[in-house]
C-alpha cells in the first residue's frame, strides 16, 4: 500500500488557490511594493553615494579601518565589473527577505522561550523547515505567486525563520535564573523584566539570529534566480545555462562580496550593543552611587 502524500499536499495548494488566491495576489502586491521601492532607492542614488554610505556603515558599526577600506575596493570591484545594478536588487532582496524573517522569527522565538508548550510545537517545525531541500520551497511559491522576485522572497523567508527562532529562545532560555528571581523579587512586572532584562541580557544571541538569517538569505539568492527573481542569482544562473565560465564566475563574487559584509557588519553590531550595555550598566552605577551621597548632604544642610 502506497501513500499518496505527494497528492495531498497538492491538493491543499490547488484548495489553498481557488479560495486565498485574492490573498496571494495582495501579498505579492505589497512585496513587489516594498522591493520596488528599496530598489529604486539603491539603483537611483549614484554609486559612489552608496559606496560612502555602506563604508560609513560598517565604520560606524565594526569601527575597524581595514573593513571600511575593504568595504570601499569591494563595491567598486562590483561597480567596474558592472554588476552593481544587480548587486543592488539583490541586496534589496536579502534586505526585505531579512526584514520579514526578523519580524516573524524574532517574536515567535521570545513567545517560545516563555511557553514551554510553544516550545515544544515550534522545534520540530523548525527542524523540518530547516531539512527540508530549499529547492522544495520553491514549487508551492511559484503556484501562490507566479514567477519573479516575491516567489523567490517568500521561498527565502521560510527557509531563513528557524535560526531567528532558535537563537532568540536560547538567548532568553540560558539567562541566569536568580536574576529573574532578582527582579520579580523587587516587583518588576513580566513585561518590564522582559523589556529591560531578558533582552538586553540576549541581545548578542539575538544579533548572532540575525546574522544567520541574512547568511541564509544570500544562500537562497542563486536559487531565487531559478524562478526569475533576478539579481545576481539571475546572472549566475544565465551563466550556468550558457556555459559562460566568466560570467557566473562575477557574479559569485559579487554575492561573496555582499556576504562577507553584511556578515562583518552584523557582529560589529553584536558587539557594538555589548559596549553600549556596558556604558549603560556604569552609568547606572554612577547614578546609583551618588544617589546616598546626594541624601546625606541634603540631610546635613
Amino acid at each position: 500500500m502506497r501513500l499518496n502524500i505527494g497528492d495531498w499536499f497538492a491538493s491543499v495548494i490547488d484548495w489553498m488557490l481557488a479560495n486565498f488566491g485574492w490573498f496571494f495576489d495582495g501579498v505579492a502586491w505589497l512585496v513587489n511594493g516594498i522591493v520596488g521601492g528599496v530598489q529604486d532607492t539603491l539603483v537611483g542614488l549614484h554609486p559612489f553615494v552608496i559606496i560612502v554610505m555602506l563604508a560609513a556603515l560598517a565604520a560606524v558599526l565594526t569601527r575597524s579601518v581595514g573593513l571600511t577600506v575593504f568595504s570601499v575596493l569591494a563595491f567598486l570591484l562590483i561597480l567596474s565589473i558592472g554588476l552593481w545594478v544587480e548587486s543592488m536588487s539583490t541586496l534589496a532582496v536579502v534586505l526585505v527577505s531579512v526584514l520579514f524573517s526578523l519580524a516573524i522569527g524574532i517574536p515567535l522565538g521570545i513567545w517560545a522561550a516563555l511557553n514551554s508548550t510553544v516550545s515544544a510545537v515550534v522545534r520540530p517545525i523548525l527542524d523540518l523547515m530547516q531539512a527540508m531541500p530549499v529547492f522544495v520551497y520553491l514549487i508551492p511559491a511559484v503556484f501562490f505567486f507566479g514567477v519573479g522576485t516575491v516567489p523567490g522572497i517568500a521561498a527565502t523567508i521560510v527557509f531563513a525563520i528557524p535560526p531567528a527562532v532558535r537563537l532568540t529562545e536560547l538567548g532568553i532560555r540560558k539567562l541566569d535564573v536568580e536574576l529573574l528571581e532578582a527582579a520579580t523579587a523587587f516587583g518588576a512586572k513580566r513585561s518590564l523584566i522582559l523589556k529591560d532584562v531578558q533582552l538586553p541580557l540576549a541581545f548578542p544571541s539575538i544579533m548572532a539570529g540575525v546574522n544567520q538569517v541574512i547568511m541564509l538569505a544570500l544562500s537562497m539568492v542563486v536559487v531565487a534566480g531559478l524562478v526569475g527573481a533576478g539579481g545576481l542569482g539571475g546572472v549566475v544562473v544565465q551563466g550556468v545555462a550558457q556555459l559562460d565560465t566568466a560570467r557566473g564566475f562575477e557574479g559569485g563574487i559579487a554575492v561573496v562580496i555582499l556576504a562577507v559584509y553584511l556578515d562583518r557588519v552584523t557582529s560589529g553590531a553584536q558587539s557594538l550593543g555589548d559596549v553600549l550595555r556596558r556604558r549603560r550598566i556604569r552609568k547606572e552605577q554612577k547614578a546609583a552611587a551618588a544617589t546616598p551621597a546626594a541624601t546625606a548632604a541634603a540631610v546635613a544642610n
